[in-house]
């Protein structure tokens, strides 16, 4: 059992994954030496306890986590309404502060709300995928948190959402008229949602985006900061430990 079970291990994603952690911790070292290393320190803690959350996700049958997907749904859910109650941080009430740490829902209900969604994907028939009562399930699965998401505001968390719904259908094998159709739709709705939809916050990070140099004291300057960097320091950087080694010192700090 044990050996089938290492067997059946993708390694290839351990693997990947043990190199970006690698590759991450030099790069924070080298960013956070000067900030007597805060950042490298939380992110070891958070890696050394997710190990062991790993090897027991590893070890648990998917069709287990298919059977209680529904109950971790619920749970989300049930956390993105009541992370709305909480006082807001930045424009939005997207966290949950206990103590010294700040715990965002909408981003664990991202694994809730995939698991959930390819339960029900997988009890759809192949030859029903097209149906639409089937493509409004899937549909009311995503769009409940999502709907959820956007009050909090969290637009970006919500748009991520929208694109793994829209993977998952895309290799489920539905029509492409679906598609094309649904990206039709979103062309025309974004600048009316830009225009009529949109808070001035959520609009001035995406103008200052396009054109950091708008405020390059404020919202622009991790982005600009980014840039000079990468020009300076080109593909590898102008050394270990060195002072503009990494972009990521622009956002840490």
């Amino acid at each position: 059992m044990i050996r089938n079970k290492f067997k059946s291990t993708e390694w290839s994603i351990i693997v990947c994954t043990i190199i970006l952690i690698t590759v991450g911790l030099f790069a924070l070292y080298s960013a956070s030496k000067s900030s007597d290393l805060e950042e490298f320190r939380k992110q070891v803690i958070w890696i050394i306890a997710s190990i062991p959350v790993l090897i027991i996700i590893i070890k648990v049958d998917y069709n287990f986590l298919a059977k209680i997907s529904i109950a971790f749904y619920i749970i989300s859910i049930i956390l993105l309404f009541a992370v709305l109650l909480t006082s807001a941080v930045n424009g939005a009430t997207s966290w949950f502060s206990i103590g010294s740490v700040s715990i965002q829902p909408g981003e664990f209900a991202k694994i809730a709300v995939i698991l959930f969604l390819a339960s029900v994907m997988s009890k759809i028939p192949e030859t029903e995928t097209n149906k639409i009562i089937n493509i409004l399930k899937v549909l009311a699965v995503v769009l409940i948190p999502v709907f959820l998401i956007i009050m909090q505001p969290d637009y970006g968390t919500a748009v991520a959402y929208i694109f793994a719904m829209v993977a998952m259908l895309f290799v489920s094998g539905i029509d492409r008229k679906y598609i094309i159709v649904s990206i039709l739709i979103i062309v025309i709705l974004v600048p009316v949602l830009y225009f009529f939809v949109l808070p001035e916050h959520a609009k001035a990070r995406i103008d200052v985006y396009l054109n950091p140099e708008t405020d390059p004291r404020g919202a622009g300057y991790n982005i600009i900061q980014s840039k000079l960097a990468i020009g300076a320091g080109r593909l590898f950087g102008l050394g270990w430990r060195t002072r503009y080694t990494n972009t990521i010192r622009f956002f840490i700090s």
